[in-house]
C-alpha cells in the first residue's frame, strides 16, 4: 500500500482485506464509499460492529448465535425434542429453519473435517454434542453436513465418535443425489453415484 495513505485510511483497509473475499483494492474501495457517507451513518455502522460482540453469544444449548443464554429456537416448547439435526455453521440452520419444515433441535458443530484450513477434530463441538446426546432425549441424529469431501469425512468422524457410546441413537443424513427439476444426462458423475447409492423405496 503506498505511504502516502493517511494512517487512519491504511488502518481500515487492512482490516476491512482480512475479510474472507476482500483484496486490498476491494477493501479500499468500501473505505472510500464509506467516507462519502453521512458521518451518522458511518457512526452507526461502528455501533453495529461494536455491539455486534457485545450483545451476541453463542446458545449454550445449540451453539448459535443469541442474544441470550438459550436462543429462540432451542428455547420453543413446540419444537419436538426427539430429533437433533446437526450442522457445521450457523447459517445453515437458519436456512433450515426458513423451510418450515423441520420442527426438531439443532446443534451446531463449529465447522467441518479440513486440513488445509487448520480444521481437525479438536476443533469441532464435539463436546457440546456428545453432552446433548447424553441428556437421552434425543433419538435420532440427523447429520445435514452437506456433500462435499469435507462433509463426508466430518460424518465418518461423527459416526464412529457417537455409535458405541450412544447404540440406542439412529443417525441419518439428508439424502444426497439429482436435485428435483433435473435431468439425468445434465448429471455429473458423483451425483449420479450417490444417486444410486442412497435410492429409496417405492
Amino acid at each position: 500500500m503506498p505511504s502516502h495513505i493517511p494512517e487512519p485510511l491504511r488502518a481500515l483497509v487492512e482490516h476491512l482485506s482480512r475479510l474472507p473475499g476482500l483484496g486490498p483494492k476491494s477493501a479500499m474501495r468500501i473505505a472510500m464509499i464509506l467516507l462519502k457517507w453521512p458521518e451518522t451513518e458511518t457512526r452507526r455502522l461502528g455501533r453495529s460492529i461494536h455491539d455486534l460482540r457485545d450483545n451476541l453469544h453463542l446458545c449454550s444449548r445449540c451453539g448459535g448465535l443469541s442474544t441470550t443464554e438459550i436462543c429462540t429456537i432451542c428455547a420453543d416448547p413446540e419444537r419436538g425434542r426427539e430429533t437433533l439435526c446437526l450442522v457445521s455453521e450457523w447459517d445453515s440452520m437458519l436456512t433450515l429453519s426458513e423451510g418450515g419444515f423441520y420442527h426438531g433441535q439443532y446443534m451446531i458443530l463449529g465447522g467441518l473435517l479440513s486440513p488445509l484450513d487448520n480444521m481437525d477434530a479438536d476443533s469441532l463441538d464435539t463436546e457440546r454434542l456428545t453432552s446433548r446426546l447424553a441428556e437421552g432425549e434425543i433419538q435420532e441424529l440427523i447429520l445435514a453436513l452437506g456433500a462435499t469431501v469435507e462433509a463426508e469425512n466430518t460424518a465418518s468422524l461423527i459416526c464412529n465418535l457417537l455409535r458405541s457410546r450412544f447404540p440406542h441413537i439412529t443417525i441419518s443424513r439428508l439424502a444426497q443425489g439429482i436435485p428435483l427439476g433435473a435431468e439425468v444426462k445434465f448429471m455429473d458423475k458423483e451425483t449420479l453415484r450417490q444417486s444410486l447409492l442412497f435410492r429409496q423405496s417405492l
